[in-house]
């Protein structure tokens, strides 16, 4: 593992590279299971004051992606809200105690996003507890791979539509109502959205559909002074693939498809969440910034 992202070094080298061993969890998937442990910036990432004293709200903050997110935005300065299944209450202790050890405000809101009424509570709720919200960063999503598209269950494909495309507009829904001037939204794509592998015939839509969301409401909220942009990653080693976001006989050389010839790590994202949490990128909105190592996002 990388000791940390400042010193120059072999990007293809900087982590893990295939081969990995079968390492099936049960869904939603724990951190502290996998082998490698994820790099999420726990002993790698440094702040800089990039987000003095912001409100933010993480969705799927326990693990993976949102967790790197959340580590990265308290280390700027902000104090953070995560989101994440009971489930994964042990992943998201960590989580809290990191962000504390900031000396920053941390808030544990456990609850499914899929539920309406929880996801609406949801923000408010953030809102309510860290004295306002400038920040809404949504990583949680739901992503289970199917060989065949005659296995694909109706109770799958609205549970993925539920948690990644309705919880999305739930949330902004309530956001909006919430945000100061200056206020951003990030929203999370996956190279998916373009570039749609054959197993996962309900997830890729609804990553494609993150990406049309995004642009839209970029527009229609820009006079509001609210910026809406999205990070789409590639393959990145995270609980979602090794809990059935992948095939289990897939996760032995998971990226090596990349030019870099390994996954990404979610602490390799989180310098774009914080870019687009910042003042820093006032002219950039309704944009989707791709981390793939080197596959196009399209």
């Amino acid at each position: 593992m990388a000791k940390d992202l400042y010193t120059l070094q072999d990007p293809t080298k900087q982590y893990p590279t295939p081969k990995f061993k079968h390492q099936p969890q049960r869904v939603p998937g724990l951190e502290s299971k996998m082998t490698p442990k994820p790099d999420c910036g726990e002993t790698s990432y440094r702040g800089s004051g990039r987000l003095p004293n912001r409100k933010a709200l993480v969705t799927g903050g326990d693990s993976g992606i949102g967790r790197a997110a959340a580590i990265a935005f308290a280390r700027e300065g902000a104090d953070v809200a995560i989101n994440y299944l009971p489930s994964e209450e042990k992943d998201a202790k960590e989580v809290m105690a990191l962000i504390e050890a900031e000396g920053r405000k941390a808030f544990a809101l456990p609850g499914d996003l899929k539920n309406e009424k929880f996801a609406r509570r949801l923000v408010k709720d953030a809102a309510k507890k860290l004295g306002g919200l400038d920040v809404l960063a949504l990583v949680a999503g739901k992503q289970h791979a199917v060989d065949k598209i005659a296995d694909v269950t109706t109770r799958q494909m609205v549970e993925t539509y539920e948690t990644n495309v309705f919880a999305l507009f739930w949330m902004c829904q309530e956001a909006l109502k919430l945000m100061p001037k200056g206020g951003t939204i990030v929203t999370t794509a996956s190279i998916q959205a373009t570039h749609p592998s054959p197993s996962l015939l309900d997830y890729a839509p609804t990553k494609a559909a993150i990406l049309a969301f995004t642009r839209a409401l970029a527009r229609q909220v820009a006079p509001d002074g609210i910026r809406v942009n999205c990070v789409a990653p590639g393959p990145v080693w995270t609980p979602l693939q090794t809990s059935g976001g992948q095939p289990d006989k897939k996760i032995p050389a998971f990226g090596s498809e990349t030019p870099m010839k390994r996954p990404g790590q979610p602490v390799e994202m989180a310098p774009l969440y914080v870019l687009l949490a910042s003042q820093e990128s006032s002219y950039v909105t309704g944009e989707v910034y791709g981390a793939t190592g080197g596959l196009e996002v399209g």
